[in-house]
């Protein structure tokens, strides 16, 4: 079954059609989810970026569980919401405002690690994948995924 996009629900759910890419759909959703980090989360302060990423959650777990109930399918492929919260969660303190090129290489290794993490899906976010149901079930794997990137990342940027 197919989203119904007239839907604001379902055009949430899949990251404003971003997840309806026919490969590799959480890729897309998570390249959807970068140009609103640079353009609208960047300059916040880290209080005010966090209630942004905890108000993204709670609606992302909302807008999944009704969009996977009207659909009939838990978790479907193209519900990316929680690749941008998940994405977003990465990119919390990632360095930004030292030129075009160092802020798209730290970005890109940001994009990296997100994925990784959300792909490979290594103990105990694979299980919470496999656990855990419903729109929070849709979420919480990839929140998981995000604080794996999140340490990576602020590991490189302490190092380097």
């Amino acid at each position: 079954m197919q989203p119904n996009l007239k839907n604001p629900i379902h055009l949430l759910a899949f990251g404003l059609g971003s997840g309806l890419a026919p490969k590799a759909p959480g890729t897309f959703g998570t390249l959807a989810a970068l140009p609103i980090w640079w353009f609208a989360l960047t300059n916040l302060s880290t209080e005010l970026y966090s209630l942004v990423l905890v108000i993204s959650f709670i609606v992302g777990v909302l807008v999944s569980e009704i969009t996977s109930r009207d659909m009939g399918v838990h978790d479907h492929g193209g519900i990316v919401i929680d690749e941008w919260v998940g994405v977003w969660l990465t990119l919390l303190w990632l360095p930004h405002g030292n030129g075009l090129w160092p802020d798209l290489a730290w970005l890109a290794a940001g994009f990296v690690a997100f994925r990784f993490f959300d792909i490979i899906k290594p103990w105990p976010i694979r299980w919470l994948d496999k656990k855990v149901a419903g729109g929070f079930g849709i979420m919480i794997d990839d929140i998981l995924a995000g604080v794996f990137a999140l340490v990576v990342i602020q590991l490189a940027v302490y190092l380097f």
